[in-house]
C-alpha cells in the first residue's frame, strides 16, 4: 500500500512540474521553429511599420492574413492600405519593440509606437499567429501612454 502511495505521489509531482514548465515564452523553451517565427514577425514589423515598405513586409505573410483589429481590413490589400496611411499621415512614425514572446505558433510583441516624434505614443500588444513560418492572423490591443500615472512603474 505504501509503495502505491509513493508511486502515485511521484506521478503527481511529475505532472505538476510539467504543468509549471514554461510554454516557450523564454529562451530555454524556444524551439528552432518558434525562434524562426519570432524572427519572421520582427522582420515583418521592421519592414512594414518602421520602413513602411508593405511589399517587403508581405513576404512574411501566408496565403491568408486575417485581421482582428476592427479598423483594419483583411488580407494583403488591407495591410498595404494601413502602411500607405502611415506613410502619408505619419511618415516619421516609429515602433520600438520592447519585448517579444513565443508560444507555439504565436508571437507576441510589447511595443512602444510613436506616430509623431516627441510624443509619448502608445503601448501596444500585438499577437501574431503563424502557419508554416508565415503570418496568417493578427490581433492587437492599443493604449495611449499617459502623461502621468498612479505609479512609477512605467508601461515598458
Amino acid at each position: 500500500m505504501q509503495r502505491m502511495t509513493l508511486a502515485a505521489l511521484a506521478a503527481a509531482a511529475t505532472l505538476f512540474l510539467a504543468a509549471c514548465a514554461p510554454m516557450g515564452g523564454g529562451k530555454q523553451g524556444t524551439t528552432a521553429q518558434q525562434e524562426a517565427n519570432r524572427q519572421a514577425v520582427l522582420a515583418f514589423y521592421e519592414k512594414g511599420l518602421n520602413q513602411k515598405d508593405a511589399d517587403a513586409a508581405l513576404q512574411y505573410v501566408g496565403n491568408r492574413y486575417v485581421q482582428h483589429n476592427p479598423t483594419a481590413a483583411d488580407g494583403p490589400e488591407g495591410f498595404r492600405k494601413f502602411i500607405a496611411f502611415l506613410r502619408e499621415k505619419f511618415p516619421n512614425s516609429r515602433s520600438e519593440i520592447k519585448r517579444s514572446f513565443v508560444d507555439g505558433d504565436y508571437v507576441i510583441l510589447h511595443v512602444n509606437a510613436i506616430r509623431e516624434p516627441g510624443t509619448r505614443g502608445s503601448a501596444i500588444v500585438d499577437i501574431f499567429k503563424l502557419e508554416n513560418g508565415k503570418i496568417v492572423e493578427h490581433w492587437d490591443v492599443v493604449q495611449p501612454v499617459p502623461e502621468t500615472a498612479a505609479n512609477k512603474n512605467g508601461m515598458f
